[in-house]
């Protein structure tokens, strides 16, 4: 009886946390082209962005995956050598397990604010380059030289391959796979179209963008000030009761209670309750994240 409930806790832990971090969507409905338009993207679809937005490039998510079961069984065994408790071993490593993917979410955030804010003179670049009369696969190309350093790399690399093949909408489609930025997906678009179609207000609807992308990045920075202390006061306030179980979990008595049929349901009440909370914390205090719906 206490097996099954225990398995039953764990895998209830482990579906909250994916879940709450990972939603998983509807999928994406297919297409024939390489662009299509994705509502909800699923989760192994959200993990792969944020692996690429944090610089682990597209393979990120098998070495993310492996990384959670690693660190699941690491504290599973550090913690049951401790505290002689399977059941609270285990309830730690459903929180170990998710430790890879918080890190990874979180420096994909950070990556992606750094970029926020060279968004625009990539666009004021592109803008000066369409002005000059450079061609569209011109002006990406140039980006690998005079636009900003952290993201050269990505158009040097689809120079490489306009270069290799001349299919500028191919190398479009690679370049917002190593991008993997809503930002980049509406400039690469917006390129691709006038591409496709001509147009004359190119220039004029790059630089509307680039004011608007300023205002917006000087904006969010501003609220995000002013969040940080209430998101630290929420995951001390996660982190209090789980400090205090493992400092209780030295004491042979304290192990013994959580052992039983009734110990395990308050371990997986109160793990519940500790995501559930967290995350309704973040998602009322959440500001609006741009989404790639142009993949």
């Amino acid at each position: 009886m206490i097996g099954a409930i225990v398995g039953l806790a764990g895998g209830l832990g482990a579906l909250l946390i994916v879940a709450a971090v990972l939603p998983i969507g509807s999928p994406a409905a297919s297409s024939t082209g390489p662009s299509r338009w994705v509502a909800r993207p699923s989760a192994f679809d959200r993990l792969a962005d944020a692996c690429v937005r944090a610089g682990l490039g597209p393979g990120g998510r098998r070495q993310v995956i492996a990384a959670i079961a690693g660190a699941g069984v690491g504290v599973f065994v550090v913690v049951g050598s401790i505290s002689r408790s399977p059941v609270i071993a285990l309830a730690f490593a459903t929180f170990g397990g998710y430790a890879p993917i918080g890190i990874v979410v979180r420096r994909a955030r950070l990556r992606t604010a750094e970029r926020r804010d060279l968004w625009p003179d990539v666009v004021d670049n592109l803008a000066s380059a369409v002005r000059a009369g450079l061609s569209l696969p011109e002006a990406l190309i140039q980006l690998g030289e005079r636009g900003p350093a952290p993201l050269r790399p990505d158009f040097v690399a689809f120079g490489r391959d306009y270069a290799a093949t001349g299919r500028f909408g191919e190398c479009l489609d690679r370049l917002k796979s190593r991008l993997a930025d809503p930002v980049g997906d509406r400039i690469v678009e917006a390129l691709r179209l006038a591409r496709e179609v001509g147009g004359s207000d190119l220039g004029r609807l790059l630089r509307g963008l680039s004011q608007f992308l300023r205002d917006d990045a000087r904006t969010r920075a501003e609220l995000v000030t002013r969040q940080g202390w209430t998101v630290n006061a929420a995951r001390l306030a996660l982190a209090a009761p789980w400090i205090v179980l493992a400092l209780l979990s030295l004491r042979p008595e304290t192990v013994a209670a959580y052992d039983t049929a009734p110990g395990v349901a308050v371990l997986a009440v109160g793990g519940a309750v500790s995501v559930l909370a967290y995350r309704l914390m973040l998602r009322i205090g959440r500001l609006p994240e741009d989404e790639r719906v142009l993949r």
